[in-house]
């Protein structure tokens, strides 16, 4: 089985202090196989990451990937190749990922004060999955999961983390195949489009949460020096 964690932040994301090589040092020390850093507004940190496993010839698979603010709300852009503007309505956005041959999940849908701010029903059969379990978020998980079961929607998982600490890997995306050298990307974007997972692992406590949001706003003030 391969454990995939598809929402991680690095240093490249205003709130995040994490080291793509350590981060990708971090996912492989906790089981994951695979593993998308999809930063705020560039795809930096994917690339950092990419090279470094591709160059030390480790046993993990790095999607460069995205997340893409848009005007209702955040969207992971998974398997693309260039940064996608931010701020553009939602459908724009889903319609660059897509141009790009990317797979658009929305991230958080129903999460604390980061859901999607649309009808996230008007947009069925344009995004191609949500994220139903995010570790880091106060709540929205179980309507995020009761969503796609109703509509039938394909789905992610992932850690959220923004610091190399316990958070990566604490939820993942299962998936019924077993790593090789030979896994490409597009593996597991046909695998999350065939709803062929499930989703796996523990969400944070509220108290978790609230000291690893506490020290994502204090990064923040990394941008004024």
């Amino acid at each position: 089985m391969i454990k995939a964690d598809l929402h991680i932040h690095s240093w490249h994301s205003f709130d995040s202090l994490a080291d793509p090589k350590k981060i990708v040092d971090a996912a492989i020390k906790r089981g994951l196989q695979c593993v998308a850093i999809a930063d705020h507004g560039n795809i930096r940190g994917s690339l950092e990451a990419r090279n470094y496993a591709l160059s030390k010839n480790l046993p993990i698979l790095i999607i460069i990937s995205q997340e893409v603010k848009s005007k209702l709300g955040d969207i992971l852009a998974l398997d693309i190749k260039e940064p996608i503007p931010e701020h553009l309505p939602a459908e724009k956005t889903i319609g660059l990922v897509h141009r790009q041959g990317g797979l658009a999940s929305i991230a958080h849908p129903f999460g604390s004060w980061c859901g999607f701010e649309g009808d996230l029903e008007k947009f069925i059969g344009q995004i191609d999955a949500i994220e139903t379990l995010n570790a880091s978020v106060f709540w929205g998980n179980k309507r995020a999961q009761l969503f796609a079961n109703n509509h039938n929607l394909a789905f992610t998982a992932g850690s959220d983390a923004h610091f190399t600490n316990q958070f990566i890997g604490k939820v993942w995306l299962e998936l019924p195949f077993d790593y090789s050298p030979n896994l490409a990307t597009a593996d597991i974007i046909a695998a999350i489009k065939q709803k062929k997972g499930a989703v796996a692992g523990d969400a944070a406590s509220f108290i978790e949460a609230a000291v690893d949001h506490s020290f994502r706003t204090l990064t923040k003030l990394k941008e004024f020096f």
